[in-house]
C-alpha cells in the first residue's frame, strides 16, 4: 500500500461521520449539482406536502381558523367512531387487491405477447391497448354499454336474448356496482405500465437468451424467470408503482360510473371519503388524517412489492 493510500485511510478514520459526508459531497459536487433540480422539486412537491399532511392530521383545521392541535383524536375517531371510514377502507382494500395485482400481471402478459409480433403490427396493437388510458373520458363507453334503459347495449342484448324482461339499473344496483367498476378499472389500467413493459422487453440484450440456452434453460417459462424478468427490473418496479397508485386511487372511476356515494356505499372508497371532508365539509385536519393513512397503505405496498421484485430470478 502506497504512502498516499495509507494517509488517505488514516484521514478517513480521523474524520467524524459528518465531516466524511461533507468530504464526499465536495468530491462529487458535479453529480449533486446535476441531480439538484429534481431533488429540489421532489422536496417541495412531495416531502413537504407529506410532512404537512402528517402535521395537519394532528389538528382541527377548517381553513378559516388557526389549526388547533388535537393530537391523535382524528385517528381515534376514524377507527372507532367513523363507520363510513371503515366501509371505505374495506372497499379500498378490496379494489386494491382485485385490481392492483391483476392489472400488473395483465399489462405484463399483454406486453409479452405483443412483443412477439412483427414491428408494424406491434405498433398498431400497442396503440389499441394504450388508447383507453390516454382518453380521460374512456369510461363513458361503459356508461353507454351499461345504460340503465333499454337503449343500453347490455340491456338490449339481454332483452333480445330473452334473459331479462326489463332493463337492469347496472350502476344503481349494489350487486353489480363493484364488479363493473373493477372491470372498468382493469380495462383502463394498461396505460403507462404497459408501455414501460414493452420498452423493457425491447431493451433486453438478445445475447442473454443465447447464454441462458447454453446454461441449461430449456423452455420459455425458464427463459422468462431467469432472463427476461431480471433484465427488466427497473420497468417492473415502475409498473408496480403505477399499479399501486392506481389501485388505491380508485375513487374517480367509481364517482364517474356510480356517483359519490354509490348506492348503499357499496363502492365507497377512501378517496371519496377524503374528498367529502376536504372539498365539502372543509375539515382539513380530519381529511389530512385520511390522506396520511392512504399514503401509509401505498408506501407499505410499495416496500412489499420492492422486496418481491428483488427476488425475481433468484
Amino acid at each position: 500500500m502506497s504512502k498516499n493510500t495509507a494517509k488517505q485511510v488514516k484521514t478517513r478514520h480521523e474524520m467524524t461521520k459528518a465531516e466524511w459526508t461533507w468530504f464526499l459531497v465536495k468530491k462529487n459536487k458535479t453529480a449533486y449539482f446535476m441531480i439538484a433540480p429534481f431533488m429540489i422539486l421532489f422536496f417541495i412537491f412531495t416531502v413537504i406536502p407529506v410532512a404537512l399532511s402528517l402535521v395537519l392530521s394532528l389538528t382541527s383545521f377548517n381553513m378559516l381558523e388557526f389549526p388547533e392541535f388535537v393530537f391523535m383524536d382524528n385517528y381515534i375517531t376514524l377507527f372507532l367512531d367513523d363507520d363510513l371510514f371503515i366501509t371505505a377502507l374495506k372497499n379500498t382494500l378490496i379494489f386494491a387487491i382485485a385490481t392492483g395485482p391483476a392489472s400488473y400481471i395483465i399489462a405484463f402478459i399483454v406486453a409479452w405477447f405483443i412483443n412477439e409480433i412483427p414491428p408494424k403490427a406491434r405498433a398498431v396493437v400497442t396503440l389499441i391497448f394504450y388508447a383507453p388510458s390516454i382518453s380521460g373520458q374512456a369510461f363513458l363507453i361503459w356508461t353507454v354499454l351499461f345504460s340503465p334503459d333499454a337503449y343500453g347495449y347490455a340491456n338490449g342484448l339481454l332483452m333480445d336474448m330473452g334473459l331479462i324482461d326489463s332493463p337492469i339499473l347496472w350502476f344503481q344496483t349494489k350487486e353489480y356496482v363493484m364488479p363493473l367498476c373493477i372491470i372498468v378499472s382493469l380495462w383502463m389500467s394498461l396505460g403507462t405500465s404497459f408501455l414501460s413493459f414493452i420498452a423493457g422487453l425491447q431493451g433486453i440484450n438478445k445475447s442473454l437468451f443465447e447464454a441462458g440456452a447454453i446454461d441449461g434453460i430449456k423452455n420459455r417459462w425458464q427463459e422468462l424467470w431467469y432472463v427476461t424478468l431480471p433484465s427488466m427490473k427497473p420497468q417492473l418496479m415502475f409498473g408496480a408503482i403505477l399499479a399501486i397508485t392506481g389501485a388505491f386511487n380508485f375513487g374517480g372511476i367509481v364517482s364517474s360510473l356510480a356517483g359519490n356515494p354509490s348506492v348503499d356505499y357499496v363502492a365507497y372508497t377512501l378517496t371519496q371519503h377524503l374528498e367529502e371532508y376536504q372539498g365539502v365539509r372543509w375539515e382539513v385536519g380530519y381529511a389530512s388524517a385520511i390522506s396520511f393513512i392512504l399514503f401509509l397503505m401505498m408506501f407499505g405496498s410499495n416496500i412489499l412489492i420492492t422486496k418481491l421484485i428483488a427476488k425475481v430470478g433468484q
